[in-house]
């Protein structure tokens, strides 16, 4: 059996030549499915929560060609792939709702270090104490989704050494969030927070992974994984994904992956040795993504990301084939041979282009996947 899928993606508009642009209040206004963002350049879209991985890829596809579609007649307008500001204007934060008091408080606290691009995979868990046990697990291992998808190694025309450098910057909220041991403990935790105002309401937790549903923190129903940076390729996004379903599945099957109960570390000081591990293998993540050297929160040692995501797909192979979707699963290979999204852009601008240059080339490429992909698949499952 599957677990139901879905995705938030936001994404940059602007102009073919990488310039972004806020268009959001047009686009929310004119097309239903999208919804605006504190600022105005980046737009986001969700997918509902499907079980098929056919069907998601579709879901995923398609409100991108309509959103395209619409800037065109909008304008000489395109989407931008990348997950920071690549080309400039980070100095301005651009309002999209002017008179939003939480947006007021998102501008003036942290002004555009949150203008990001990104994509929220969430994934469909009804008992919340697996639902904290796999967030438990999923929290741990997050740099390696960062790995995998880091897209922003630029900002304002240059290369900040970071290959993530929108988690190198994003204010995650609040600064100490623990491995919550019970939803008891969440529901206290979050309680805390509030009345303490560092939660500004139930959705200003901004850590890497979090428990979401429809009446946080109380009626809960999915882990929402928050590190990632916009992943482009749709194929790449689901094959992601997959992973994340099948560590899942198999933890959900082997209770014994729950980091506070099986670790090397301590059992009197593990939860927090286990943050303080995680937190440094996050900074580790989106400096180096793919490279970097990373500590084992199973035994300590330390390992190439590259290395221990491999070592998870060969581990849950098994059950991706066991449900059917094994071909979703394989594409993450060549994101380890031929690296992430950052990792390419930076191979180009070693060679000599220019960082404009990388992002319009880019640019190009996401448009034309997008019409093949609607072309040759979408229309086939609907027919």
């Amino acid at each position: 059996m599957l677990l139901s899928k879905g995705f938030e993606i936001e994404m940059y508009t602007g102009t073919p030549q990488g310039e972004i642009v806020g268009l959001s209040d047009q686009i929310v206004a004119s097309l239903d499915g999208f919804v605006r963002e504190p600022d105005s350049r980046n737009v986001e879209y969700t997918t509902a929560p499907l079980w098929c991985y056919d069907r998601l890829l579709c879901a995923l596809v398609r409100p991108r060609r309509q959103l395209r579609k619409y800037l065109e007649r909008l304008g000489n307008y395109t989407l931008i792939p990348g997950s920071t500001l690549s080309l400039g204007r980070s100095e301005r934060f651009y309002r999209s709702d002017p008179h939003n008091p939480y947006h007021d408080y998102i501008e003036q606290t942290y002004g555009t270090k949150v203008v990001t691009a990104s994509v929220h995979i969430n994934i469909g868990i009804s008992d919340p104490e697996v639902l904290m046990r796999a967030c438990r697990l999923v929290r741990v291992e997050a740099p390696l989704y960062l790995a995998l998808s880091a897209s922003s190694p630029f900002l304002d025309g240059k290369s900040t050494g970071y290959h993530s450098t929108r988690w190198s910057v994003f204010p995650k909220t609040p600064t100490h969030v623990p491995l919550f041991e019970s939803h008891a403990h969440f529901i206290e935790w979050t309680q805390d927070q509030l009345a303490a105002g560092t939660m500004q309401n139930v959705r200003h937790l901004w850590s890497s992974v979090r428990p979401n549903g429809n009446r946080r923190p109380y009626d809960l129903n999915r882990l929402e994984l928050r590190i990632c940076d916009l992943i482009i390729d749709p194929i790449g996004l689901l094959a992601v994904t997959a992973l994340l379903e099948a560590r899942i599945i198999q933890l959900i099957n082997d209770p014994t992956l729950d980091p506070l109960e099986h670790s090397i570390l301590p059992s009197s000081s593990r939860a927090a040795e286990l943050v303080a591990l995680t937190d440094a293998n996050e900074a580790a993540a989106a400096q180096f993504s793919l490279d970097a050297e990373l500590r084992h929160w199973q035994d300590g040692r330390t390992i190439v990301a590259r290395d221990w995501i491999e070592e998870l797909y060969q581990e849950v192979l098994p059950i991706a084939k066991q449900r059917g979707f094994a071909c979703f699963l394989s594409p993450l290979n060549k994101i380890l041979r031929h690296g992430n999204t950052a990792q390419q852009w930076l191979q180009l601008h070693a060679v000599g282009l220019e960082t404009h240059q990388v992002i319009v080339q880019a640019i190009q490429g996401m448009a034309q996947q997008e019409q093949e992909l609607e072309d040759k698949l979408c229309q086939v499952l609907v027919a």
